[in-house]
């Protein structure tokens, strides 16, 4: 235990005296809030002491990092041993603009790559298409073909650095392009590392980029697992995503269960449609979660995150091998945390949020620029977000010691709340057949909805405050450099797809093209083929239409 018996028992009669001395004063000067809370709401006391710990056990619930359960990291040393990876979130305009920018970040500092695409290209369309009109580059890079992609990473040494690709209906084929961009380099698969995000089941709950239904849309994020285990050994080829979640108005509770329950839904469905042993793949799996300004919640949100998925590995799929046990994730600070207004408070917000990051073990962080809820980040806002991270690795001491918080009666009567409470929505997602189910049910689509419900009715009543917004409010606005992508990178990319198509073997083209619908047909692994597809410069959409073709498209039943 944390505590001597005698200073437990010792601990009521103390507690007795602070209480009387309370009431006094409180009687005297009332309390500011009749009710403390968290920002999603989780009731808050006034003080915490070790009756709010007695049940805990130091071997059982919290351990040493490195061990079973995890809570305190995953690395013996922590960041000791390696910093967590600068991983600035980049993409803008053309191919060749988001390349520029890749190194300007690297020059920098940064220590690993992170790529925004813009929305066609999300979406599995190519620039020119009706849909995709008037978007180009407009919040991430947009990329067509194989050229566009090679462009990408030009000057990059695909098996020195890691990268992370924001994509999800497409993720096969931008991971097929990454592929085969090594195999031009002359990069073995074998040697290349990253991450796709390739997380469906978060998109249908809360982002809303999707294309296919929800079965065939797991069954490609297989795919994508098998391959990699096979035959691209340092790849992640899922992040699974509670970023999202949280930035459509969930709670961190709801972020963390929905997250979770998306990855043993994963886990599930690779073991029983690809026959493979978990061990062989759990170990590839990576996470991402957001780091919102509520500085004690999110970091008790991270450490519980690690000790439900530990236990659900180990226990529920019976993994032996302890890699398998760990949960890797990324984090990044909260969008949804900035403002429009004042946006040099945003950098404050920022510093913050990674401060709870760093705190909570991430292995990775970006850090959002003050002038994103304007427009992409220009080049001096992404700058000191750079700089706030170095800050924290460099100045600040949080790296001098491993999970400095942890015996914090506060931090982990928290800790414990927010995994109990995660536990209860896994059961009853678990009930329902799972998250596919519960997707079609709309059952997480509501909760997060009643909670962003909630949440804003607070910010309206000042129950809740946004410096800036709903509280010290002024009516002079600052004035920020903006970063605009204009026209001409549409007209240039259309232009550059229309070349592509006019050089390349229309048959191979076709051929690929047939071979993809085949498999997807066969229920065979896409991967080989779209590997196969990208190299003779069949286009984004070309590959995502085959996809629709034969899976049919996804439309939100919320929306119709």
């Amino acid at each position: 235990m944390y505590f001597s018996k005698k200073v437990l028992e010792q601990s009521p009669a103390l507690k007795k005296k602070w209480e009387d001395e309370v009431k006094k004063t409180v009687a005297r000067r009332s309390d500011q809030k009749e009710r403390w809370s968290t920002v999603s709401d989780l009731e808050i006391k006034r003080i915490y002491g070790p009756e709010d710990i007695k049940d805990m056990d130091f071997e059982r619930d919290v351990g040493y990092p490195g061990q079973f359960p995890y809570l305190r990291g995953n690395q013996v040393t922590g960041y000791r041993g390696q910093s967590w990876t600068f991983r600035m979130f980049a993409g803008m305009g053309s191919a060749k603009d988001t390349n520029e920018r890749w190194h300007m970040l690297l020059k920098q500092g940064q220590t690993g790559l992170s790529t925004a695409f813009d929305f066609p290209t999300l979406m599995g369309y190519d620039t020119g298409d009706p849909h995709a009109r008037g978007e180009c580059g407009k919040c991430g890079v947009a990329i067509d073909t194989l050229e566009d992609f090679l462009q990408l990473v030009d000057k990059i040494p695909l098996d020195k650095i890691t990268t992370s690709m924001t994509i999800n209906p497409p993720a096969s084929i931008l991971w097929a392009m990454y592929c085969a961009a090594a195999d031009i380099q002359g990069v073995p698969l074998t040697k290349i590392g990253g991450t796709i995000q390739n997380d469906m089941l978060k998109e249908f709950i809360a982002q809303k980029t999707f294309m296919c239904p929800p079965g065939p849309s797991v069954k490609l994020v297989s795919d994508t697992v098998e391959f990699g285990t096979k035959y691209v050994p340092k790849w992640n080829t899922i992040s699974i995503s509670g970023y999202h979640i949280r930035e459509a108005g969930s709670t961190a509770v709801q972020e963390l269960a929905f997250t979770l329950r998306d990855g043993i839904e994963y886990v599930d469905d690779v073991i029983k449609r690809k026959g493979l042993d978990v061990d062989s793949f759990a170990p590839r799996l990576s996470f991402f979660f957001n780091s919102h300004i509520d500085f004690f919640e999110e970091i008790c949100k991270m450490r519980a995150a690690r000790r439900i998925w530990s236990t659900v590995m180990r226990d529920r799929f019976k993994a032996k091998d302890p890699r398998s046990w760990w949960m890797r994730f990324h984090t990044q600070t909260a969008g949804c945390s900035l403002t429009a207004q004042q946006p040099y408070n945003n950098v404050v917000r920022t510093a913050v949020e990674a401060l709870a990051a760093v705190l909570g073990g991430t292995q990775s962080l970006h850090t959002n620029s003050l002038d994103e809820v304007w427009c992409l980040p220009t080049e001096h806002a992404v700058e000191i977000a750079l700089r706030t991270q170095q800050i924290i690795a460099e100045e600040t001491g949080t790296a001098n010691t491993i999970d400095p918080l942890a015996g914090s009666y506060f931090v982990e009567s928290l800790t414990n709340e927010m995994e109990e409470k995660a536990w209860e929505y896994i059961e009853k997602i678990d009930a329902m057949g799972g998250m596919v189910a519960a997707i079609e049910r709309g059952f997480p689509q509501m909760e997060i909805s009643d909670a962003a419900y909630k949440y804003q009715r607070q910010l309206d009543a000042g129950e809740k405050v946004m410096v800036g917004v709903n509280k010290y409010a002024t009516e002079e606005a600052d004035e920020i450099p903006v970063l605009d992508i204009d026209d001409r990178v549409e007209n240039e990319q259309m232009e550059r797809l229309e070349a592509v198509r006019r050089k390349r073997d229309s048959k191979a083209v076709k051929r690929s093209l047939d071979d993809i619908k085949n498999a997807c047909k066969k229920g065979e692994n896409v991967m080989p083929h779209c590997i196969e597809a990208v190299k003779n410069l069949a286009s984004l959409q070309e590959i995502c239409d085959v996809y629709r073709e034969v899976y049919g498209e996804y439309r939100d039943p919320a929306m119709y």
